[in-house]
């Protein structure tokens, strides 16, 4: 039965993240957002090519649904079974849902704003200091998909020397599994940036 309330909370999570706000604004914008810029259906491709407030309204709807999947998954096997592993697996669920969206024909974004969420819930202290590392690669060479590459890579790490606190095996091997397929999603990304040809902010989409 146990299997069962994570495979549970699994799927609630999964349908939360297939609500993806890229491809609900591209519905209200009459054009599919992954028919231009990156082809990507997230908040950074949003913003070249619907603008800054479609940008807003799905970065907000992106973080949202993570924080909902991780409450909502948290609740359910917390009562039920008195274990937080809900809260990780309703979030992978979500984020899950956002890469390979179910009412999207399974081709939306790259998760990283629903990852963050997630991370967030999990420990606040590290999500913010990622995020901090995050905001000043951002700056400094406005590539978006590399400040993306090295907090997947730094999660892993910071979790496992125990920054601010020793964490479980089980929050390492979540931090593993986030940051492996943060990195694994953006393999394009990664290429462009070493050939020199992947987008920066403030460059509008064709």
């Amino acid at each position: 039965m146990v299997l069962v309330y994570y495979f549970i909370v699994l799927i609630i999570g999964y349908l939360l993240g297939s609500l993806n706000m890229s491809l609900l604004l591209s519905k209200v914008y009459g054009t599919d957002v992954r028919k231009y810029g990156s082809g990507n259906a997230g908040t950074t491709n949003t913003l070249r090519t619907f603008g800054k407030k479609a940008a807003f309204i799905s970065l907000l709807g992106d973080f949202l649904k993570g924080i909902i999947a991780c409450l909502i998954g948290y609740l359910i096997i917390e009562n039920i079974l008195g274990s937080t592993n809900g809260l990780f697996i309703a979030g992978f669920g979500a984020i899950c849902g956002h890469i390979w969206p179910v009412f999207f024909k399974f081709k939306g974004g790259k998760g990283v704003l629903t990852t963050f969420s997630v991370i967030l819930m999990m420990d606040w202290h590290l999500a913010l200091t990622l995020l901090g590392i995050f905001i000043i690669i951002v700056a400094a060479f406005r590539i978006v998909s590399l400040g993306s590459v090295i907090v997947a890579t730094l999660f892993p790490i910071l979790s496992l020397i125990g920054l601010y606190s020793e964490r479980s095996n089980f929050f390492i091997g979540a931090s593993v599994i986030l940051g492996a397929l943060v990195i694994f999603l953006h393999r394009s990304n990664m290429k462009r940036i070493i050939n020199g040809s992947e987008s920066k902010i403030g460059k509008k989409s064709a």
